[in-house]
Formats: C-alpha cells, sequence, structure tokens
C-alpha cells in the first residue's frame, strides 16, 4: 500500500508541475501588471481544468512507459466518470479526485492490456487502441458506483476543508505540521492536493463557476485565500538556509571548505525555488528529533502568518520567485519579509545548538573522512558526465540485478530492491545524495536534487544493458576500457543461423528502446514473440547467462557473439517470469532450449514483449539486412544476411 501511494505521489509531479506556467500567465495578465486579458484568461484555461490534467498526468505516471495512449485514456476515463456522476445530481464533484482516480484506473488498464491481441477482425481495436475502450468501460461501471457512494465522501471532504478553513490557528498549523511530517514517505504531494485544489471555493466576479483550491482560489483574487500558503515562505526562504548556515558553522574547520559550496547551493536553491528536499535529506536521518522540531516550526510558521494577517500564495513553491511574482495581491507581504528574518535567526540558534550539543553528524561533522573517498574505488572526480554518475550510484546500489524497479519524482529515486543489505548509503552520498531513506526491507528513496531525471535515465540504460563497466574519467578506468584486439569473424552462413524464437520478425530500427533502436549495442533485428520459448539460433558456447534470466549470451562457432535478449525493459522483473536451461560455458547446437518465459506476465510487467536479438562484435563496417519479412517459425533459417557499407 505504502508503495502504491508514493506511486501517486510521484504521478502527481508532472501534473504540479505546469502550475507555475498557469500562475504565470494569470498574474502577468492581471490589472495591476500588464492588464492584458488575454493571458490572464489563458493562465485560467489551465486552473479551470485542473481536474482533466490531473487525469492525463497521472495516467502518464502510472503507466509503465508514460505512453501517449495511457494519457489520452486518463482523458476518456475522467470524461466518462464526471459525465456520470453529474447524472445523479448536478451538485456532485469530484474535483481533481476525479481526476486521480480516472488517471489510476487508466494507467493500471494501459499497463495490462496495451499488449493485447485480438482476433483479426477485431485487430484493428487490438494494443494501445483497445485501452481507451477499455478505460471507458470500466468507468461507466465506476462512475454509477461513485454517482452512489460520493455524496456521502463529498459531505466529508467538504466538512474536513470547512473545519481547516475555520478552525484558525490550528487548521492551518497542523496542515503545515504534517506537510513536512509526510515528506519523509513522500505522501505530502497527497495532502498539497487536498488543500491545494479542493479546499474552499470562490466564484471570480464575472465569473459563472466556481474554482475551487487554495492556489486556485488566491490567484483568482479570493480574499480568503492564500493563509495555508503565507507560512511556507519564512520556513522554504529563510529558515532552511539559516539551517544551512548552521551546518556550515558547526562543521569541523578542515570541513567547511568541502562543504560549504554544497551548503550554499542548496540553500540558496530554496531561498531562490523553493525547492527544499536537499536540506531536509541531509539531517532529518541524522536526527528524527530535528526533523520534528523543524515540522513543528513550520507549523507555527503558519499560525504567526494568520496571526499577523498575512496572505500570500504560490504557483510552485515558496521561493523567492513566486514572492515577487505575487507580491502585488498578497496581503502584507513586508510583514512576511520580517517573519522570515526572525525564522532564519530561530533556525539557526536551534540547529546550531542541537548539532554541537547531540554532536549530530550533520555535512562537515562526519567521523570518516571524506577526502578519502576516491580510495573506497566509488567516487570518481573526473568523472563529471550522468553515465559516469549513474555507474557509481549502481555500484553503490549493489548493481544493477539488484535493482527491481527504478522511478523517480521531482528530487529523488525511487527504488525497490531486491536486497536491501547491499546498498552502501555513505557511498551514495560521497557521489553527492543528500539522503537515502530506507523505508522498509524493499524501498528506498535516494535524494538526488532537480537533476534526478537526468541521472535516473543514465541508470537506466546502464539496467538494460546490464552494464558496470567502469567510466572513463580515471586513469584506471581507462585502462580498463581500452579494446581487445578484435577477433576474426568467420563466414556465418544463412542456413547456419535459425530464428530462436516463434514470432513476428521486426527491423531493428523499430524496436521501441532507443538503446537497441539506435543500434547502440550492435546490429541485429528482434522479435515479437508468438510463445514463450526461446531456443539456441547457432551452434556456439554459451558465454553469458543474465542474473535476471532475461538474456543469454552465445559465441558461435565462427566467432559471433549474439545476444538472445527477452523483452524490454525486463532486467527489472529480476529474474520472474524467466526459466533458464542452459549455464555459462554450455556447448549448444542450433535448436536446443535456452530459456521459457511467461509472456503474459512480461507484458503486464515490463515496457515489450518485443526482443532484440544482437550481434554484439560485427563491427561497424558490418550490418544486419532482413531477407524475410513477418511471421516466422522457431528454427527458421534464411530470414538475415550479413552485408559491408
Amino acid at each position: 500500500m505504502l508503495a502504491f501511494l508514493q506511486r501517486i505521489g510521484k504521478s502527481l509531479m508532472f501534473p504540479i508541475a505546469m502550475l507555475p506556467a498557469a500562475a504565470l500567465l494569470v498574474r502577468l495578465g492581471a490589472e495591476d501588471l500588464l492588464d492584458i486579458q488575454f493571458i490572464s484568461q489563458a493562465g485560467n484555461g489551465i486552473l479551470q481544468n485542473l481536474a482533466l490534467i490531473f487525469a492525463i498526468g497521472v495516467a502518464m505516471g502510472f503507466a509503465r512507459d508514460a505512453s501517449g495512449a495511457a494519457a489520452l485514456s486518463g482523458a476518456v476515463a475522467y470524461l466518462v466518470l464526471t459525465g456520470g456522476v453529474q447524472s445523479f445530481g448536478d451538485d456532485l464533484d469530484m474535483g481533481v479526485f476525479g481526476g486521480i482516480i480516472a488517471g489510476i484506473v487508466a494507467g493500471l488498464l494501459y499497463n495490462r492490456y496495451s499488449d493485447i491481441k485480438l482476433p483479426d477482425w477485431l485487430a484493428f481495436f487490438g494494443g494501445k487502441r483497445f485501452v481507451p475502450i477499455i478505460s471507458a468501460v470500466v468507468m461507466v461501471i465506476l462512475a454509477g458506483i461513485f454517482g452512489i457512494i460520493w455524496p456521502p465522501i463529498q459531505s466529508v471532504i467538504n466538512g474536513l476543508g470547512e473545519w481547516m478553513l475555520g478552525a484558525g490557528a490550528l487548521g492551518v498549523g497542523s496542515y503545515g505540521f504534517f506537510n513536512r511530517l509526510l515528506i519523509p514517505i513522500g505522501l505530502h504531494h497527497v495532502i498539497n492536493t487536498l488543500v491545494w485544489f479542493d479546499f474552499g471555493s470562490f466564484v471570480p466576479e464575472g465569473a459563472d463557476e466556481a474554482v475551487r483550491g487554495e492556489i486556485n482560489r488566491f490567484l483568482q483574487g479570493d480574499p480568503s485565500a492564500g493563509t495555508f500558503l503565507a507560512g511556507f515562505f519564512p520556513i522554504l526562504m529563510f529558515g532552511l538556509p539559516a539551517a544551512c548556515l548552521a551546518m556550515y558553522a558547526a562543521a569541523k574547520k578542515g570541513r567547511r571548505a568541502a562543504v560549504g559550496g554544497m551548503l550554499f547551493s542548496i540553500g540558496f536553491t530554496a531561498f531562490l525555488t523553493g525547492v527544499t528536499e536537499p536540506i531536509e535529506f541531509s539531517f532529518m536521518f541524522l536526527s528524527p528529533l530535528l526533523y520534528f522540531v523543524h515540522a513543528v516550526l513550520t507549523g507555527i510558521s503558519m499560525m504567526v502568518a494568520l496571526w499577523l494577517d498575512i496572505r500570500h500564495g504560490f504557483g510552485f513553491s515558496a521561493g523567492f520567485i513566486d514572492y515577487v511574482l505575487n507580491f502585488g495581491i498578497a496581503q502584507n507581504p513586508l510583514i512576511l519579509f520580517v517573519q522570515g528574518l526572525v525564522f532564519a535567526a530561530i533556525y539557526f540558534v536551534i540547529f546550531y545548538f542541537l548539532i554541537i550539543k547531540l554532536d549530530l553528524k550533520t555535512p562537515g561533522r562526519e567521523d570518516e573522512d571524506v577526502e578519502h573517498a576516491e580510495e573506497s574505488g566509488i567516487a570518481d572526480k573526473g568523472a563529471n558526465t550522468y553515465d559516469s554518475k549513474a555507474y557509481h550510484y549502481l555500484k553503490a546500489l549493489g548493481g544493477p540485478d539488484n535493482i527491481k524497479t527504478l522511478d523517480y519524482c521531482a528530487t529523488r529515486l525511487r527504488l525497490e530492491m531486491n536486497n536491501m543489505e547491499q546498498v552502501d548509503e555513505k557511498a551514495l552520498k560521497r557521489q553527492g545524495a543528500n539522503g537515502v531513506m530506507k523505508l522498509n526491507k524493499k524501498n528506498l528513496h535516494v535524494i538526488v536534487g532537480t537533476t534526478v531525471d537526468f541521472l535516473a535515465e543514465a541508470m537506466r540504460k546502464r539496467m538494460e544493458n546490464n552494464n558496470m563497466e567502469a567510466p572513463g574519467g580515471s586513469e584506471n578506468a581507462k585502462e580498463e576500457q581500452q579494446p581487445e584486439p578484435k577477433e576474426t569473424l568467420q563466414p556465418l552462413a544463412q542456413e547456419d543461423f535459425a530464428a530462436p524464437a516463434k514470432g513476428k520478425i521486426i527491423d531493428l530500427t523499430e524496436v521501441p528502446d532507443e538503446v537497441f533502436s539506435q543500434k547502440m549495442m550492435g546490429e541485429g533485428f528482434a522479435i515479437d514473440p508468438a510463445d514463450g520459448l526461446f531456443v539456441a539460433p547457432v551452434d556456439g558456447e554459451v558465454i553469458n547467462v543474465f542474473p535476471t534470466k532475461h538474456a543469454i549470451g552465445i559465441k558461435a562457432e565462427s566467432g559471433h557473439e549474439i545476444l538472445v535478449h527477452v523483452g524490454l525493459e525486463t532486467v527489472q522483473l529480476g529474474g520472474k517470469g524467466f526459466d533458464v536451461f542452459v549455464s555459462e560455458g554450455e556447448r549448444v547446437k542450433k535448436g536446443d532450449k535456452l530459456l521459457q518465459v511467461d509472456l503474459d506476465y512480461v507484458k503486464e510487467n515490463a515496457a515489450s514483449a518485443i526482443s532484440p536479438i544482437i550481434f554484439t562484435n560485427l563491427g561497424e563496417e558490418n550490418h544486419v539486412k532482413l531477407t524475410h519479412t513477418g511471421e516466422i517459425q522457431k528454427n527458421q533459417t534464411n530470414i538475415i544476411e550479413f552485408h559491408k557499407q
């Protein structure tokens, strides 16, 4: 359940990320700035359709490959759901909740049915085209269910919102406290969604429909909105940067220069943009007490802002950019700035005192001499590319085989591990991770920062290739990467190479994975398998059986090295659904069984069942050309030929 809720939290980040654009348009077109109505209305076009946008974004987030078909299915699911529910009463409004539910259902249905094969007379509606259809059918049923059960749920949500909005300091303080307290498990996005997009309603002047949620109401001029947002500015702009200053002051003298740059950068990022997770994860596990104090101070800041009659808001986060952007429609924003300076002093004093008094190992106070990190074989100062960092992260995580699933949100890697004991937290932090959080025996979060998406994609490419070759960032690594003399390949006749599986043969450039389609691993072709049995395509020796069982390497008697890679992104399955019949070093004959795979399981849990067959040592001058198209049988020969260009 925790992992499922985290997937929801991660999926919410995609639609939330477009809010700054909407807020910017609304503010620029406002009367007190440019006074251009069509710009303001353009931004309102986004804000007034948040539920639909969330349905699309969440569906993409839940889909295993972020497909556009999943996005379309999310939109269809939302329209069917809301249309059906409203027939039970015009006052029923599922709001953003409806979009989230529709997105979740559409994403799950996409993962289940995007590869479905229908009879020939219905084949046009198979595959990804089937997903919007089944989504509509399922949502019709759910619309009937929600039409009955939603009225009491809506009453509870409205009651909770009215309590929080009407509870004064207790309401805003509780929200601020739990907003910070839920960050470690990534569920703060869920409570934010309630407050930001659902609680309260306001009908703007000249409008026919009410807008909902604290952010939207504030931007539209609701005089009661902004109290649930204002108190974050003193914490994110001033308090946490002051905490960085306290950690710098408490660092060992010999380590201040080393950690000063890092602390300054994450502190300035928090001040400017309001992105604070890198700071919070640098101390939340070193001292839960320190983090609890931070959550309490956030709640107090929310209450103080209310007592001082301050209203302010943001489109993205409570950083300086949003502070300036919405200054003109805020109430008492200058007092908010003064409040921030006061909280900066409070944070500095409390953090410095607790760090020194409790001897907390915050950055710069570690017992280990981090300056000698290079001796561990993990750190590599000469390697500054994401591929190099991906190598070191994977090594610190126990290798690609130890990672069952890899995902990410705005600032963190979200991983499901096979063996948590293999994770080297110190090595991850030496590579720049701001924090490492073990949620349970399987789920792990690594806090990277706003560049997490680049790192995650680099890690995925290495995992897909099972590539743990050291990067060329050091002399030793360069020596390791020196190519061995190429072996002279003997001719491989067409009749000496047979199809390893039954199915449809596909040109490699059509494989939906750029690692294969761009021939980064070598020349070859692919098969969309019709059954789960794969056999040896040549006479030769098994030179590699991947631990995750999804790929087998064979060296033909001619010297050609052939990789039979079953499915795409199947490394994340951890071997589940695969049975291997051979072992490394074993001699095989053409047609001998290699492995059996559960195709239905692969189609449901991996990106695709399409299986690349790669010649990994052909050389740049040799190319593979298909001599057969369409369906092929297992052990069929004369399907490819080699040629030079």
